[in-house]
């Protein structure tokens, strides 16, 4: 009998290879909240790493009270829950690529004036905006000002304020001082939530005070949030959906939630994820590059890649 014939155990889920620490403490959040309760042994066999290491993020969670130890695993403290952006930056990582690739493609030509609040989409829109000597770009945000000052041509405004740990921004009235004395042509707001009836919405309401600022000095409103976002509301209400003026977003998106928006007037825009990391890859095959495939099928017995087909 070989090997790969001997089945599980039943419950037990086969192991992954090891799973890089902010992506276990990811998941490990997110249990907590539909489970109440964790357990080292399992967590260990499940992300292919040591019950010690285990240990040592639980600890880490626990300092940032999230949740609280118990004998063998950890228990929910309060676990409603906003995940701080370090641990959110892997999730849906391709989709927030592509919807930040979007955007950038709506940008006009010639002099303009951005902004940015916090996020881990709005942090992947920092990372792809153009070198422009004519884009200014303000922010309450310090992941996303840190990507933007390594483009030496770009204006960079960082407003003031008090720092939020957890979602790296800057937020409170020094923040929306600054932010009342500028003109604003294009607001990219992240959130986490938006509904038709609900609004734009996010955990913490100094947060949501400060994205309001900025949102009320924007010509053009544009959300910009993974599908997890859609139809979903929580604490703090950032603006009326009626505020936006569209809303990007990607293909996992409930096909309800997109129709309601839509129905009250915000454009959506959907990107296809798939679509945006082939694009993605064309620049490590040159051969695909020139339309041609990088091998025959008279060579390898298979069928070339065709990048039309894409």
């Amino acid at each position: 009998m070989n090997v790969s014939d001997v089945a599980d155990p039943p419950g037990e889920e086969r192991p992954r290879g090891r799973v890089p620490q902010s992506e276990r403490m990811a998941e490990m959040v997110r249990e907590l909240g539909e489970t109440g309760r964790l357990r080292v042994g399992e967590l260990a066999r499940r992300f292919g790493v040591s019950e010690a290491t285990l240990r040592r993020d639980l600890t880490a969670l626990e300092e940032q009270r999230l949740l609280t130890r118990t004998h063998g695993g950890a228990l929910a403290q309060g676990v409603a829950c906003e995940l701080p952006v370090r641990y959110r930056e892997g999730r849906s990582r391709d989709a927030k690529r592509a919807i930040a690739r979007q955007a950038v493609r709506g940008l006009p030509a010639g002099p303009h004036v951005i902004a940015l609040t916090g996020g881990t989409t709005t942090g992947e829109l920092a990372k792809e905006l153009p070198d422009r000597a004519d884009l200014t770009v303000v922010t309450n945000a310090l992941n996303a000002a840190m990507e933007i000052v390594l483009r030496p041509r770009v204006k960079l405004v960082v407003v003031g304020g008090v720092s939020r740990p957890r979602s790296y921004e800057l937020v409170g009235p020094w923040a929306e001082q600054v932010l009342a004395s500028i003109d604003i042509g294009t607001a990219f707001i992240g959130v986490d939530g938006i509904d038709a009836a609900g609004g734009i919405t996010t955990h913490d309401e100094n947060e949501a005070r400060t994205n309001r600022a900025m949102l009320s000095r924007a010509q053009r409103v544009v959300v910009i949030a993974d599908g997890s976002k859609l139809g979903k509301r929580t604490l703090a209400r950032i603006g009326d959906i009626a505020e936006v003026d569209e809303l990007i977003t990607d293909s996992s998106a409930d096909v309800g939630s997109v129709a309601a928006i839509r129905a009250v007037g915000v454009r959506v825009t959907v990107v296809d994820v798939l679509a945006q990391v082939l694009v993605g890859l064309k620049g490590t095959f040159p051969a695909c590059d020139a339309g041609k495939a990088p091998f025959t099928a008279r060579d390898e017995g298979k069928v070339p890649f065709s990048p039309t087909r894409a």
